[in-house]
Order: structure tokens, then C-alpha cells, then sequence
């Protein structure tokens, strides 16, 4: 196939830049720096008292966006199915769009004395954001040629960057416009859901609708999601590098999922930065991942995708090391670039390189339906696993934890590496 149109392939992106900032601005720097002083210990010495349990505020999140995260995890097979029979993938991507824009603005209601519409928000939010992408995923190979994926891939994770970036300025200026206030912080829920909503309409604008020849005809949709995961699976098992690398891929998620959902937490309750350093720190975090999803693509053309993933792997390791040990703001700011350096490159090139590994098929959205549960589940047992370690102990042994995951990550791409270079050689 041809890549298609710039128009189609900017359209694309945008899409990114509309709601990468949910999943930048609001879970890695507004939403938890509202939601710790809003749930803080002198306002609950006793913990957050939810479902009839009272538990470490840090942790009850976790616990609720994981909730959020299987949710989705068993709504994608559904979804996708749905898709497919209906033919039309944007309609579905636009209903997720609405949800989770409409659950961040929200968010302005959230205080001390509705925690719980505070949690169910963002977990909504949540449910929006990875519904809506599981469809944006799906088009990746339908607009571009093998050769042009981890460029077109890159270009939209760089338009959520450069897209957070403005957003956490303006989420920025008002907080230093009222320092002593959680106003700011709550008017940014509201703007990050009109955001949301207004770039979007670029990208369906532009989205093409499949053909009625190409659209297939189902029956028992609501279950065929999950015939065709195993249909998928039945494939995967026969295809060895693949089978591998979505094993790595499930472990090093379970790892860089969690960081970024709770990097922010730990300056707050580790390090008690304030919110304008907390936000200084995620605007580096977004820059940063811009030079590193354009310079892992790079990368990935000279040493090939599976090489460079492994090198960021152990960049990973080095950054729950490091997070176990840091003290002080600079250390904090430090890893902040170094973490933004590997978080772009990491996703852009996890995405391009299962578009290059799966089969030649027109039923993309059920394959990457099978990627994003994958990813889902990851995160599911990644954050569960934080937020239960926090419980029982504190959130630097929780960071220890994480390094588990990734050093499985790395021993599963080692086989991947080992494996695509003997079927290249045979």
C-alpha cells in the first residue's frame, strides 16, 4: 500500500495533540497534585475512606485507575468487533472522544467533599482516553506503508507533546497567576476537556470511513471480540517473533505505564515539591520525549527496532535504580528528562514495531484490539501491584518493584533479537 495524503497523515496526528493531554497534563501533573492536597493527611489523618476500607490516598488512586484500566482491557474485544461489522471505526473513537472529555471538564467539581466523583472522573476520563485510542491505534497501518511507520507513528506521539506542552503553560500561567489557590488546577480539568473535543474534530474530519465491500458481516458482536482475540492469538502462536516481542512488551508496560501514571506522586509525597516545580517538571518530561520519539526512530532505522528497545529497556532499569535513591529537587528534574527521553521513544517504537511484526491483514483493529489489551493488562497488574506494595510499606519500595518487570521486558526481547536473526539468517 501508499501512504496516504499529508492532509490524511497530519489529520492523524492531531488526534494526539488533542487528547495526549489528558494522559500528559491531567494524570501526570494536575490531577495529582490537586488530588493529594485535596485528600492530604491532615484533611484525612485516618486515609481515604472508600467502599468501607480507609486507605493511603496514592494507593486508592491506583487502585481505582487500574479498575478503569480492566475495564477498558475487556470493553477493547467488544469494541473492536463492533468496529469491524459496523465498518466505521471513527464513530466509535468519536463516542470514547466525547466520554472522556466530557469526564475531565468534570473534574471542576471535585473537593474534599466528593473524593469519589473526583475518582470516578478520572477513572471515566481514563476509560475515554484508551477507548477512543485502541480505534487511533488501528488506523496506523491502514494510512501508511510499512517503510513510513515509525516516522508517521513518531509525528503523532511529538504532536502530543508539543499539544501537552501548550496546555501545561496555560495550566502553568494560572497557577502562578493565583499561587494560593486550587482554582487553577480545576479550571485546567475544564480546559483540558474542551481541548479535547475541539482538535478532535480535525482528525474526524479527515479520518476515511471503511468500504461497505471491505466491512465484514458478523454475527453475535458482543462475542466476537473475543473469538477474534483468540482467532489473533491462534496466529501470534505461530509467529515467533511476534509471540516474543508481545511478551516483552507485556512485561516492560507493566514498568513504563506505572512510572508515568505515578512519577508526579512520588515528587509530592517523597520530595514535597510544590505545584509550579511539579509542573516545570512534566513540561521537561514533554519536551524531552519529543527529541526522544524522533531520535529512537532514527535510531531504529540504523540498528533496527528490536536493538534499540533493548537500550531502552536498561534505560528504564536505570531510572527506577536512580528514582529509588534520589533526595533533592535537582535529582528530581534530572530523572524527569531522562524519564521523558525513554517514554517517547519507548511508545512510538512499541507501536511501529508491532505494525511491522503482525500479519498482512485488513482486520487491523482486532490485532491491535490484541495489543492494547495486552498493554491494558500490563498496566492493570503494574499499578495494583505499586499501589499494594505502598500499602504494606512505602512508594521507593514500590519503585524497586517495577525493576522486576523491566528486566523480564529485556530478557523477552532478548529471545525477540535472538529469534528474528535466525529466521533472517535461515
Amino acid at each position: 500500500m501508499h501512504t496516504a495524503s499529508k492532509k490524511v497523515i497530519n489529520g492523524w496526528a492531531m488526534y494526539d495533540w488533542a487528547n495526549s493531554v489528558y494522559n500528559l497534563v491531567i494524570t501526570t501533573t494536575f490531577f495529582p497534585a490537586y488530588y493529594a492536597a485535596v485528600t492530604s493527611i491532615e484533611k484525612f489523618p485516618d486515609g481515604v475512606h472508600f467502599l468501607g476500607r480507609h486507605f493511603v490516598n496514592t494507593e486508592l488512586k491506583d487502585y481505582v485507575l487500574a479498575f478503569g484500566f480492566l475495564i477498558i482491557a475487556l470493553l477493547s474485544p467488544i469494541l473492536s468487533s463492533i468496529a469491524d461489522y459496523k465498518g466505521n471505526k471513527k464513530n466509535f473513537m468519536r463516542f470514547f472522544c466525547y466520554l472522556g472529555a466530557a469526564s475531565c471538564s468534570l473534574m471542576y467539581f471535585f473537593d474534599e467533599h466528593h473524593v469519589t466523583l473526583g475518582l470516578m472522573c478520572f477513572m471515566f476520563a481514563g476509560i475515554g482516553f484508551y477507548g477512543s485510542q485502541v480505534f487511533y491505534n488501528s488506523y496506523l497501518p491502514d494510512i501508511a506503508a510499512e517503510a513510513d511507520m515509525d516516522r508517521v507513528s513518531a509525528k503523532g506521539y511529538s504532536m502530543g507533546y508539543i499539544g501537552s506542552v501548550l496546555m501545561q503553560m496555560i495550566g502553568f500561567a494560572l497557577v502562578m497567576l493565583m499561587p494560593d489557590s486550587t482554582l487553577p488546577l480545576k479550571l485546567t480539568f475544564l480546559l483540558v476537556g474542551i481541548w479535547w473535543v475541539c482538535f478532535a474534530q480535525i482528525t474526524f474530519k479527515v479520518l476515511p470511513i471503511s468500504p461497505v465491500k471491505e466491512r465484514q458481516q458478523k454475527t453475535h458482536v458482543l462475542v466476537n471480540g473475543f473469538k477474534e482475540l483468540k482467532l489473533v492469538w491462534n496466529q501470534v502462536r505461530h509467529m515467533p517473533v511476534l509471540k516474543r516481542f508481545l511478551a516483552a512488551f507485556f512485561f516492560y508496560s507493566m514498568g513504563v505505564q506505572t512510572v508515568m501514571l505515578v512519577a508526579i506522586d512520588f515528587g509530592i509525597k517523597e520530595l514535597k515539591l510544590p505545584n509550579a516545580n511539579l509542573i516545570i517538571a512534566a513540561v521537561v518530561i514533554q519536551l524531552v520525549a519529543i527529541a526522544g520519539a524522533y531520535g529512537m526512530s532514527a535510531l531504529s532505522a540504523k540498528y533496527g527496532n528490536v536493538r534499540v528497545l533493548l537500550f531502552t529497556v536498561l534505560l528504564w532499569i536505570g531510572v527506577c535504580v536512580t528514582g529509588y535513591f534520589i533526595t533533592t529537587e535537582l535529582h528530581f528534574y534530572i530523572l524527569a528528562s531522562l524519564v521523558g527521553l525513554v517514554m517517547g521513544g519507548i511508545q512510538s517504537l512499541s507501536r511501529s514495531t508491532y505494525s511491522k511484526l503482525m500479519p498482512e491483514t485488513k482486520d487491523t483493529a482486532s490485532f491491535f484490539s490484541f495489543y492494547d489489551v495486552t498493554e491494558k493488562l500490563a498496566i492493570v497488574v503494574g499499578l495494583f501491584s505499586f499501589g499494594f506494595i505502598e500499602g504494606i510499606s512505602s512508594i521507593r519500595q514500590s519503585i524497586l518493584a517495577l525493576i522486576v518487570f523491566f528486566v523480564l521486558g529485556f530478557v523477552f526481547l532478548l529471545f525477540t533479537a535472538v529469534k528474528q536473526k535466525k529466521l533472517t539468517t535461515a
